[in-house]
């Protein structure tokens, strides 16, 4: 079976955000601050992309898919975040903003892909995992169309 590791990250991050924004839109949708937010403290910017929203939602699905174990806000905030530049003194690791990630993770609950594991973290629900394993089976699908050397699962 195709799973989310036999497929390059960034093709799926791109399609799940895309399909999230299409198929859950009145559910997963940014809020109006969103615009102006930075990420973290690390950040010098807000993110430029107007879908970073349902970008970072995609992030997320991948990571709780991969993880072997529920993941709390705190280790997302780890896993988004980055180096604070501090002008001439040497840059040091901060998290991200955990009001971002917690409000995703909620939509994604509201919409039944996400469920939490009481004071342990959220984990990916059996709808969720369905809906990223189709989304992994087709662009597995046009992998092969386009590179049929690739194929080597059912071949003995």
């Amino acid at each position: 079976m195709v799973t989310a590791k036999d497929v390059p990250a960034d093709l799926l991050i791109k399609r799940l955000a895309e399909k999230l924004k299409r198929e859950f839109g009145e559910i997963i949708n940014p809020p109006p601050w969103s615009l102006y937010v930075k990420t973290g403290v690390s950040k010098e910017k807000p993110p430029q992309d107007a879908d970073w929203w349902y970008v970072r939602a995609a992030s997320i699905l991948r990571k709780l898919y991969l993880a072997e174990e529920p993941i709390g806000i705190e280790r997302f905030r780890t896993i988004y975040g980055g180096l604070k530049r501090r002008g001439s003194a040497p840059p040091h690791f901060r998290k991200a903003s955990g009001s971002i990630i917690r409000r995703i993770l909620q939509q994604l609950e509201r919409a039944g892909l996400v469920r939490k594991v009481s004071k342990r973290g959220r984990i990916l629900s059996s709808r969720g995992r369905s809906y990223v394993d189709k989304v992994v089976y087709e662009i597995f699908q046009e992998l092969i169309k386009e590179r049929p050397e690739l194929i080597k699962y059912g071949s003995k």
